[in-house]
């Protein structure tokens, strides 16, 4: 058999992003936002979604800030820590997921809440000026929320993509809700819909935007 098809990857690509141009409208996203924007459409193929994103703050100048002074990235999922592209953390952000780290499990149980949940309070010694990346639980989102309210240090940026029927909807309409009374930079998509490859697209993208920022250096003279 000799399927017609495109073989080669630089040609996908391109062509992908062609038809994400044709069909999706990204003139109500701010120039800055429209790489992760499309990054996002290209991640699950659903142009639609670019209307349901929200965003609080300027996300790519703290998004990239945060990068560049190599903040830790924060994770709900090892599925979202997987997807990360580290060859353009190139100032050696930390990756971190807490939820198999010791007392997470017993946390959860003792308090009747999910270990996503429980996982988040061992954030707190590396959330002040880090992007956090919620790509999985609702509950997580909410978590966090919460240990801001109780005075817990800001994320320069939370990416908030929780996906399910129960609370994901909720805690993304919450994170809309709280975040311009912490001074919060945020992005997130409205509704059911998310997942963790859709952070991982958000953060990769932005990451993408800041590697191309860089200053080449030229060696001799």
């Amino acid at each position: 058999m000799n399927f017609d098809y495109l073989r080669r990857p630089e040609d996908i690509t391109r062509r992908s992003f062609e038809i994400i141009g044709e069909e999706v409208d990204f003139s109500g996203i701010p120039e800055s936002l429209r790489p992760v924007a499309m990054r996002l459409v290209h991640a699950c193929a659903l142009p639609d979604i670019a209307l349901d994103l929200v965003w609080c703050g300027d996300v790519a100048a703290a998004g990239i800030g945060a990068l560049e002074s190599g903040a830790p990235i924060l994770c709900d999922a090892s599925m979202v820590v997987q997807g990360i592209d580290g060859s353009r953390l190139t100032a050696g952000n930390e990756v971190i997921c807490t939820l198999l780290e010791d007392g997470v499990e017993e946390r959860a149980k003792a308090g009747g809440i999910t270990r996503s949940a429980a996982a988040l309070d061992h954030w707190l010694d590396h959330l002040d000026g880090a992007i956090a990346v919620i790509g999985n639980a609702p509950t997580a989102l909410f978590r966090l929320l919460e240990l801001l309210a109780e005075g817990a240090p800001p994320p320069a940026l939370i990416l908030g993509f929780p996906v399910g029927y129960v609370g994901a909807a909720e805690s993304k309409e919450a994170l809309i809700a709280e975040a311009p009374s912490h001074g919060l930079a945020c992005l997130t998509l409205r509704g059911r819909f998310g997942g963790s490859a859709l952070a991982v697209a958000a953060l990769n993208a932005l990451a993408r935007v800041q590697q191309a920022h860089q200053p080449v250096t030229r060696a001799g003279p």
